[in-house]
């Protein structure tokens, strides 16, 4: 009698242990077809560009201004990329931006738009050798998805409100 119930207990550990594999193969084959990994991707994508290309948009190497403004029209599109073409460049202080955090506020895949926001610390060298300056900043960025990936539509200075 204890071994027929030892082989229906090894019967059952095996159907469950089946069961439980073609679940998880039909729970990956769903999530496989499923939107939401799409739009995991392109949120990814665009947060990581979008980082990218903010930082370059707030940074300036004033003894390379063209270079500077290449890496500026290379990070936008759009309204802020006309206004950016009009610059005149001329030598300055340098300005090293580095995102300290940002995150996506919205994204609409299918109209490839996204919206940014980010923290960012600036600091600046000035032109005569005095000590760097640093700054936070807070900025809000449209993005917009081109055929060369996400880049930036639009750039505003997010206001600290007080309390």
């Amino acid at each position: 009698m204890t071994k027929g119930r030892a082989g229906l207990a090894a019967r059952t550990s095996v159907v469950l242990a089946l069961l439980f594999c073609a679940f998880g193969g039909w729970s990956y084959a769903q999530a496989d077809r499923d939107g939401s990994l799409t739009f995991a991707a392109s949120r990814d994508a665009a947060l990581a560009e979008g980082k990218r290309h903010v930082e370059a948009l707030t940074g300036f190497d004033g003894r390379k201004p063209e270079a500077a403004l290449r890496r500026w029209l290379d990070a936008s599109t759009g309204p802020l990329r006309e206004e950016l073409r009009e610059a005149k460049t001329k030598t300055g202080p340098t300005a090293r931006a580095r995102i300290t955090d940002a995150a996506l506020t919205a994204l609409d895949d299918r109209a490839g738009t996204a919206e940014l926001i980010a923290t960012l610390e600036v600091e600046t060298d000035t032109a005569g050798g005095g000590a760097p300056n640093t700054e936070r900043k807070r900025l809000e960025a449209t993005l917009a998805r081109t055929a060369e990936g996400w880049r930036v539509r639009s750039l505003a200075a997010v206001p600290v409100g007080g309390v």
